[in-house]
């Protein structure tokens, strides 16, 4: 249930996130992180029930002023050169808060420790080139002036973390550069369970491609849709939606099927009935791959970023050097010379269980808050 309001009564753990508006990546990660707390509020600057996983209706959530603009609601990044102040003036009245951030959450003000969850420090400060190419114009203006001051306030609201954790090795270095802090790498669990029911969509007959994002300039779906111009009567189904989804239905060849959002139980049954997972995505960590493979599915991956820490080559899926069409045409065409073993794919996904990380992470924030009772005594 959503409280229009920044304050919240005293609790022992609170968690932020940047805005609840997506069904994500980040967006699985706050829901494990509820199930670690499950009495904690969700501080956000914006929520958006129909846009992100209804799981959060069991939570009780506290947003900002900015809840009262629906635009904003539909799509934060209109928001952009508001999210700072807003965020710095969200007071969350807890003795330890865990913020879940890529780039906003960490800001909030807290009356005890702060524990961060960085899935990437902010791309719009510095991966500008990769995330704010295909913003809106006014938005995408309206930032660059302010990219200085932004950075530093984003330096300082990093610097008031008590313990900072992180999603990759690839996260982990972006932190020790941009922000001088180091952090320890807890990878996240797949944000779909494997158990629950599947159900068939209708239309979509088993032994497909599937991509799983959302549908932004930095995932490049673009790219996969390219290179399935090139593979004639293969079928590709892409789950996800997003501003860029207009451009990537009139791009795609025939063969391509857009499902937009679908429920965790059709999603369990694209991933078991899957010819193979294929992604593009400049992905810092990636969950999509952990999901597929907890149903003995291979995945086709660019050669970068979190994927290298998921993927085992030849065992669980194939890499492809660098995002062209040509590289995941090739990609493809090698994983389908190759027979796979279910059971080992699964192997690997269970590697990454939701009760190591729910346990390490209730763990730091015991650390934390004994050594803010140490403080005060």
């Amino acid at each position: 249930m959503a409280v229009p309001t920044p304050l919240a009564p005293a609790t022992p753990v609170a968690i932020a996130h940047d805005y609840l508006t997506q069904r994500g990546g980040a967006e699985r990660v706050v829901l494990a992180l509820q199930s670690a707390f499950p009495d904690a509020p969700i501080h956000t600057t914006v929520h958006d029930p129909d846009g992100t996983f209804s799981s959060f209706s069991d939570a009780t959530i506290v947003t900002s002023p900015l809840q009262r603009f629906g635009p904003l609601r539909r799509d934060p990044r209109l928001a952009l050169p508001l999210l700072a102040p807003t965020t710095s003036r969200m007071h969350v009245d807890a003795d330890v808060t865990v913020c879940s951030t890529t780039g906003w959450a960490h800001g909030v003000q807290t009356s005890g420790a702060k524990v961060l969850y960085v899935h990437n420090t902010a791309r719009w400060l510095y991966q500008r080139s990769e995330y704010l190419a295909k913003l809106p114009g006014r938005a995408r203006y309206t930032l660059a002036p302010l990219a200085p001051s932004l950075r530093r306030w984003d330096r300082r609201a990093a610097a008031s973390a008590d313990v900072i954790l992180v999603n990759s090795a690839v996260t982990q270095a972006r932190v020790e550069q941009h922000w001088g802090r180091e952090a320890e790498v807890l990878r996240p669990p797949p944000g779909l369970s494997f158990h629950g029911p599947r159900r068939p969509v209708d239309g979509v007959d088993p032994g497909y491609l599937l991509t799983v994002a959302r549908l932004l300039p930095y995932k490049r779906v673009d790219v996969v849709l390219e290179a399935m111009a090139s593979l004639p009567g293969s079928r590709l189904v892409v789950v996800g939606t997003g501003p860029d989804r207009d451009r990537l239905e009139a791009m795609a060849p025939p063969g391509v099927t857009f499902l937009g959002s679908v429920d965790d139980a059709q999603l369990r049954w694209l991933y078991a009935e899957a010819e193979a997972l294929v992604t593009a995505a400049h992905d810092d960590f990636g969950l999509t791959p952990l999901e597929a493979m907890q149903f003995g599915t291979p995945v086709v991956a660019v050669r970068e970023g979190g994927f290298l820490e998921t993927v085992v080559e030849g065992e669980s899926g194939l890499f492809f050097d660098g995002p062209s069409p040509d590289e995941v045409r090739r990609g493809i065409v090698s994983l389908r010379a190759r027979r796979w073993d279910r059971s080992l794919i699964e192997e690997r996904a269970a590697q990454f269980s939701i009760e190591a990380f729910r346990s390490r992470i209730q763990r730091v924030v015991s650390e934390v808050s004994g050594r803010v009772d140490e403080v005060a005594a």
